[in-house]
């Protein structure tokens, strides 16, 4: 319940606005703990459902939901993203524990801008924001990895 409810900021403002969506807590508090030292502003989704209502309000920079996901999984929700007028240009990186190739094309289908395997690292995250964020807004919320980071494979994340 409290990830329905959960938005946390880091001291600097404007942030870049991240929403997560998992049904797994703890990948989501994984990746919130990855993402907020970035100086990133991040709401946390359990379902497709709860992403969607919370799209309107917060406008994210970036979306990063996972594939599989009771009632509406992450395919859909992120179909339904790319069909509104309003977010439909939001980056959507789906996240899941799959690497076939019909997985793979279901993301490309539905509009995902990225895919990324679990366990992902921090790496994997800053990358997708790098590539997919516009640099005006990802100014407000640094994206540099230490190489210490990168060499050691660190907060690595399974699902």
């Amino acid at each position: 319940m409290d990830a329905k409810l959960h938005t946390r900021t880091t001291e600097n403002s404007p942030h870049l606005k991240v929403l997560l969506v998992d049904d797994s807590r703890s990948i989501r508090q994984s990746a919130q703990a990855m993402l907020e030292p970035m100086g990133c502003t991040i709401t946390l989704a359990e379902d497709g459902f709860d992403a969607l209502c919370r799209i309107a309000a917060l406008r994210p920079d970036i979306i990063f939901m996972d594939v599989m996901m009771p009632g509406l999984d992450g395919f859909q929700a992120c179909a339904l993203i790319r069909a509104s007028p309003q977010f439909g240009e939001t980056p959507v990186v789906l996240v899941s524990g799959s690497d076939g190739l019909l997985d793979r094309a279901r993301a490309e289908l539905a509009g995902a801008r990225r895919y990324i395997l679990k366990p992902f690292r921090k790496v994997d995250l800053l990358e997708a924001i790098a590539a997919l964020v516009p640099t005006a807004r990802r100014s407000a919320a640094p994206v540099v990895v230490s190489d210490e980071e990168v060499a050691d494979g660190a907060h690595s994340v399974a699902g």
